[in-house]
């Protein structure tokens, strides 16, 4: 057996600033491949990318949200007695990077259900982490990822709209992501720095895009034309093209 990976980096080219993955069945399941610039990282398709079961659990997540389950409760009825500390905290972090990972590579290939999976369990992880984590250094040193987290499941949603050939509802993703992320700010007393945030820029530019790129065939065309119709309030326009649009959609079922 050679361990040499030589002849498989040969064969599948690493290309810089691009995301480069495929997925395949192995043995136990199925896998996702990233190229990255020395290699190849492996990872399943699902439950913990690299397939560990941490004391026997699905992940750190699931082995720490146990304990703090089984925690005594507080006297005064708030959280129970049950702390992350350092360890924990840096575990629990670890293991959101293999989902970081997993997801990014679920975009590329055009998975946004599965997208949407991983970074709904990440934004889990790091509410917990915000509960429970001893200091509020711990906690930003993992909270602090979520403005890209949100920003990956706007995308998701946004890019499924758009595969359906509804702009309309790519728009109110994006929307919705965009307000998401200032929430996230104001929680954290980070308002200034909404207008600076590389995620609600790089939101706002393909919410901007979508707004003055031309239909791209004659479904977005009439989608477009009733959002424009009912926003000016031509209710008579609005009537006829959704009609239109009605008529279409039976002609494709």
């Amino acid at each position: 057996m050679s361990f040499d990976l030589t002849a498989m980096l040969q064969d599948w080219e690493y290309k810089p600033g691009q995301v480069v993955a495929r997925r395949f069945q192995g043995k136990d399941g199925e896998k996702i491949q990233l190229r990255v610039d020395l290699g190849i990282l492996q990872m399943n398709a699902l439950g913990r990318p690299d397939g560990r079961k941490p004391l026997g659990h699905e992940s750190w997540y699931h082995v720490y949200r146990r304990r703090m389950e089984q925690a005594p409760a507080a006297a005064d009825g708030a959280d129970p007695d049950f702390v992350l500390g350092s360890e924990e905290c840096g575990r629990l972090q670890q293991e959101a990077i293999q989902y970081h990972h997993r997801y990014i590579c679920f975009f590329q290939l055009g998975d946004h259900e599965a997208v949407e999976r991983d970074c709904a369990r990440n934004l889990e992880v790091f509410g917990f982490v915000d509960r429970f984590a001893e200091s509020d250094e711990l906690s930003w040193s993992v909270v602090q990822f979520t403005p890209q987290l949100l920003m990956m499941r706007t995308r998701a949603r946004g890019a499924a709209c758009l595969e359906r050939g509804d702009r309309d509802g790519a728009m109110a993703a994006i929307e919705t992501g965009l307000e998401e992320l200032a929430e996230f700010h104001r929680e954290h007393d980070r308002e200034e720095q909404i207008e600076q945030c590389g995620e609600v820029l790089s939101l706002r530019g393909w919410l901007d895009e979508l707004r003055t790129r031309p239909p791209q065939n004659e479904l977005e065309r009439l989608r477009f034309a009733l959002a424009e119709a009912i926003r000016i309030e031509d209710y008579e326009t609005a009537a006829r093209v959704r009609d239109q649009l009605r008529r279409l959609q039976a002609s494709e079922t």
